[in-house]
């Protein structure tokens, strides 16, 4: 029973894992390039929501809404101010542009709310569901975090698959010269993307607040690094490798913790990322991509 509650625990780290890779993944998969700021939005969505239920008193729900709505606007704000300048500049420029937002985003945030961490309130009422006569004990944080990825990756899929927009989304990121001549509006798909993308960052940002209950200006460092490891993992540009690299990153963190080393896990974790990228360079689910040069 152990080794099944650390999975459902993994699967539950790694669903956090999943929903912020979502945001690297689509944002690489259509604008290709690597938004490194995009742990620092994390941050932001944090900083929202604990000010909402704190000082507004506002209940969960509406909490989450409103970071979304922040993380939202802030996505599309970087994009059109710090990256669509840079459409047509070499990679270098572009990450060394988004390295550049990441320390602006996480100094801002030390310079508005000062560097001490503060407690994230609780979103869910303490307990655990028992099963097989209390041998197992799953929190209802994990089982609340597993529920909204899926649905986060269902309604993902779906729009991305049938919506007019989503087609769109799909046309630019095969071809954004072709996208552009076929009459779509290719800096309108960019700017969608990165409001998507954040919009989830600020649900994740909840739901990792939630199990670690603390917020300061670098938290979206740590699991920021490790969602784009996720979706490195499973293929980067792939939203159904991003989703099965969280879960797979998350189980595999929790099982060292669990049966390794708790300082070691995080070695682990890379370790079997440089493994999988040695053997499969493109990533589990990634595609391989032929240049002509």
């Amino acid at each position: 029973m152990a080794l099944l509650s650390y999975l459902i625990s993994g699967l539950g780290l790694g669903s956090v894992y999943a929903i912020i890779a979502l945001g690297y993944t689509m944002v690489y998969g259509i604008a290709k390039m690597l938004n490194f700021a995009h742990g620092d939005v994390i941050m932001i969505g944090a900083y929202a929501a604990f000010f909402a239920m704190t000082r507004f008193g506002l209940p969960v729900l509406l909490s989450v809404l409103l970071s979304m709505v922040v993380c939202t606007v802030l996505g599309v704000v970087i994009e059109r101010l710090a990256y669509k300048p840079l459409r047509q500049a070499s990679n270098l420029s572009v990450l060394i542009t988004a390295i550049g937002v990441s320390y602006l985003l996480q100094n801002g945030a030390q310079l508005l709310w000062s560097s001490s961490t503060k407690v994230f309130p609780s979103i869910l009422a303490g307990g655990s569901l028992q099963l097989f006569g209390g041998k197992l004990s799953v929190s209802w944080l994990s089982i609340l975090t597993i529920l909204v990825c899926i649905a986060v990756m269902v309604c993902l899929t779906l729009f991305v698959n049938k919506t007019l927009t989503g087609k769109a989304m799909r046309a630019c990121a095969e071809d954004k010269g072709a996208a552009l001549l076929m009459g779509i509006n290719v800096d309108r798909i960019i700017s969608i993307t990165f409001a998507i993308g954040s919009g989830l960052a600020a649900i994740a940002a909840v739901l990792f607040c939630a199990a670690y209950p603390s917020v300061y200006p670098t938290l979206g460092s740590m699991p920021g690094i490790k969602a784009f490891t996720a979706a490195v993992f499973g293929g980067i540009g792939s939203i159904p490798g991003a989703f099965l690299g969280g879960l797979l990153l998350g189980i595999i963190e929790t099982l060292a913790k669990a049966y390794i080393s708790t300082q070691l896990a995080d070695a682990i974790v890379f370790a079997v990322l440089i493994i999988v990228l040695l053997i499969k360079p493109s990533g589990l689910l990634g595609r391989k991509i032929s240049e002509k040069v």
